[in-house]
């Protein structure tokens, strides 16, 4: 029977001290039902899921980039553009609040079948009604619908996996999320955005993700538990990191999705070309998110995100300097996609290792939260700062968002030290070993085993230990 080494604080910060906590655990007892990262039966269970979601995740990319190029078309203000991308996401505050109440009481399909209906309903609106204020209005449902979606995803998902495959499953759903928006936003170039039939196929494309979700008898998600509730203070209190790099990341995403429509869309490129432009960032994910998520299972989610994020700001110097449209700037485009959409990721799976079982349906909610409020910010700033220098306010809003979410992961391992690797060499993906010598570099080579032997409890048990935020005596 395989044994595994699991090391507490290779997942996550802890106190003022460097320590390592191993334990000896069959296989088996992280999870009974399990035969691998994505075991037959999780498989079964999250098909019709991951199908829905891909479903919906098509229709809005398609009615994202609808927004964009026909605001532009419209003549709406700048500021009025990035009103109605920070909308959007002001509704996943909203969103994953409701979501969080309605599925205690109803029950995840059904919550997932209701606001799949509202967003199909809301953007057949916005093609009747295409007015700023009537956008936003649109736009603030549209979000709320989409966010509450997510909630319902990520509590399923999250009762159904352990920390030893969390990051993989995770970045599946990611990947499947990145994928269909992708999609959609290609597909822009098939059709008239100045149309309502345009709206109309994003709405049907919606409508379609309840039916595997509603139909498929391997769909029944997990009874859920009585789920204790916890506020953004009391998860601050846990895990910092998580916290505020789910806050960074949303200010990134929000600005990177919102706008890049509107962003090559005054640069002149024509229909095709903006859905091409857009999409690139899908085809960087589906590249590079699992690989990268599956490194962040293995060694320190922290050293693996700052990795990611540093390439990412490279990878916005690059698209600043060059000819939007060119191949060089799709290549930029793609590798900022292929860094940026697992942050995501690596940061709930890294609030996850630190949150009870009991809370982690909550948690997803406040994930969403931050997600969704950093989000919102995102493209308010980054509409300002393309008013002030110009278009290529877009390109440099990257690379600066980009390096503060380097930043801040660099501070906190400086913060707290403890062991990169989270499994023995002979254990850790190739994507691990990969990132592992890099990881090192960036905490100028500490050390691998500790002189301490202080004991936590392993990382998803009931007494699990917090990420607290003072910094390390010792360092």
């Amino acid at each position: 029977m395989s044994r595994i080494v699991d090391t507490a604080s290779a997942v996550g910060d802890g106190g003022s001290t460097e320590y390592e906590a191993t334990a000896q655990l069959d296989a088996d007892e992280l999870n009974p039902d399990s035969g691998g990262p994505l075991t037959d039966s999780l498989a079964w269970a999250t098909w019709a899921l991951f199908v829905g979601l891909g479903l919906m995740l098509s229709g809005a990319g398609l009615f994202a980039t609808i927004v964009g190029i026909r605001a532009e078309v419209e003549g709406f203000a700048t500021l009025a553009i990035g009103l109605v991308a920070a909308a959007f996401y002001l509704g996943f505050l909203v969103g994953s609040r409701l979501a969080l109440r309605a599925l205690g009481s109803v029950g995840h399909i059904r919550v997932y079948a209701a606001f799949a209906s509202i967003l199909a309903a809301s953007i057949l609106v916005a093609g009747m009604v295409v007015t700023p204020w009537a956008w936003v209005a649109v736009r603030l449902v549209a979000g709320a619908c989409l966010g509450g979606q997510l909630v319902v995803a990520e509590s399923w998902l999250n009762q159904l996996v352990t920390n030893a495959n969390r990051g993989r499953i995770l970045s599946l759903y990611s990947l499947v999320t990145i994928v269909a928006y992708g999609i959609g936003q290609v597909s822009v170039g098939l059709i008239d955005p100045t149309t309502l039939t345009a709206f109309g196929i994003a709405a049907i494309v919606i409508s379609l993700a309840v039916s595997p979700v509603a139909l498929s008898e391997e769909a029944a998600p997990p009874i859920l538990a009585k789920q204790d509730k916890m506020s953004l203070r009391q998860l601050f209190s846990i895990v910092p990191t998580g916290v505020v790099t789910s806050l960074l990341v949303g200010i990134t995403h929000g600005s990177f999705l919102g706008l890049g429509a509107v962003y090559a869309t005054r640069a002149g490129l024509s229909k095709s070309e903006i859905g091409i432009f857009v999409a690139a960032p899908t085809l960087g994910g589906l590249l590079f998110s699992v690989p990268i998520t599956a490194a962040s299972d293995d060694i320190d989610r922290r050293a693996v995100g700052a990795l990611a994020a540093f390439i990412a700001t490279g990878a916005g110097v690059l698209l600043v300097i060059a000819d939007v449209g060119s191949l060089t700037s799709i290549a930029a485009m793609m590798l900022i996609g292929g860094t940026t959409f697992p942050l995501y990721s690596i940061a709930g799976a890294y609030t996850n290792d630190w949150v009870p079982t009991e809370k982690l349906t909550a948690a997803a909610s406040q994930l969403v939260v931050l997600f969704g409020a950093g989000a919102f910010i995102g493209p308010f700033l980054t509409s300002v700062l393309m008013r002030l220098v110009g278009n290529s306010g877009f390109a440099w809003s990257v690379v600066g968002m980009h390096t503060a979410i380097s930043a801040f992961l660099v501070v906190r391992i400086f913060r707290w030290r403890a062991p990169i690797r989270a499994k023995s060499w002979n254990e850790v993906a190739l994507a691990g070993r990969v990132l592992y010598l890099p990881a090192t570099a960036v905490d100028m080579g500490r050390r691998i085993k500790t002189t301490r032997n202080r004991r936590v409890p392993l990382v998803g048990s009931d007494a699990l230990t917090s990420d607290p935020f003072e910094p390390d005596e010792s360092a």
